[in-house]
């Protein structure tokens, strides 16, 4: 059974760090792209990290690339996403998403989803 977890979220102000934790069972990590995907109220939901199966290979958009740092311990099973320097515009719930093998920025192309952690970037 293919379960995600997400942990690490909270409330952090502007230019602080998070770091998002998230755990996967019931599939190998290194033959599954993880992805990282934010929902603002009132937005769609936008990629912004993701790591694909076979080759580790990390994407990131515009927007959040040398501030946000995604990584995956196969061991634990588990995916990372290491956000520094945080913006208010980052407030969202923030998943992790999986799907076979390699990275895609559309939501509907992922399989299965976590419940979702809030990131709240308030002073």
């Amino acid at each position: 059974q293919v379960q995600l977890e997400e942990s690490g979220g909270g409330l952090v102000q502007p230019g602080g760090s998070l770091r998002l934790s998230c755990a996967a069972s019931g599939f190998p990590l290194d033959y599954h792209a993880i992805g990282w995907f934010r929902q603002a109220p009132g937005k769609e939901r936008e990629g912004v990290a993701c790591i694909s199966g076979s080759t580790g290979n990390t994407y990131y958009p515009d927007s959040v690339k040398g501030r946000f740092t995604t990584s995956r311990d196969n061991a634990k099973n588990t995916v990372y996403l290491q956000m520094n320097n945080l913006k208010p515009e980052d407030t969202a719930v923030y998943y992790c998403a999986v799907r076979e093998h390699v990275c895609n920025w559309s939501p509907s192309r992922y399989d299965y989803w976590g419940q979702g952690t809030q990131v709240t970037v308030s002073s």
